[in-house]
């Protein structure tokens, strides 16, 4: 499966803040993966260096309150670490995903440390109860599949043992 794909980032009250291309790796009822690369320069990240060309494969949800980026270097091809964003759940359509961001996010490293980022832009935006519980609660989910290494982060175990 080839088919290309347009991934819109939104922010949480609908705007378009940036678009990219990739390729479909996989559908599935509630989800779609793809691929893409990084196309911005070089930058440190929180520990992790993003570097133009890194391959991203991204997995979006229409049914769960977040995305997950794995990210593998652009030259060795081994796993940097995942990056997962909070959003509103995903919408899905021919060719394009629209993602609503919700500022939070979870760096995951292969040595399976974590931080949770962007508290402060969580806390500014104007979000109801529920969906501010939501978000919570896709961090905490997102933090207990990190510590079963299961879900998106099943390479965890293997990342620990080859270190």
């Amino acid at each position: 499966m080839s088919d290309k794909i347009v991934v819109h980032k939104l922010d949480e009250k609908g705007k378009e803040v940036w678009s990219y291309s990739g390729q479909v790796i996989e559908k599935a009822e509630t989800s779609i993966t793809l691929e893409a690369r990084y196309d911005r320069e070089d930058q440190d990240f929180h520990g992790l260096t993003l570097r133009r060309g890194d391959r991203f494969v991204e997995t979006f949800f229409s049914d769960r309150w977040y995305n997950v980026f794995a990210v593998y270097d652009v030259d060795s091809g081994h796993l940097k670490g995942w990056y997962c964003n909070v959003t509103r759940p995903a919408c899905i359509e021919d060719g394009h995903v629209y993602a609503e961001d919700l500022a939070l996010d979870l760096l995951v490293l292969p040595n399976g440390t974590w931080q949770v980022l962007d508290e402060e832009q969580f806390a500014e935006l104007d979000l109801s109860l529920e969906e501010r519980q939501r978000a919570l609660d896709a961090i905490t989910e997102l933090q207990t599949l990190v510590v079963r290494s299961s879900g998106p982060f099943k390479d965890l175990k293997k990342q620990l043992s080859d270190q």
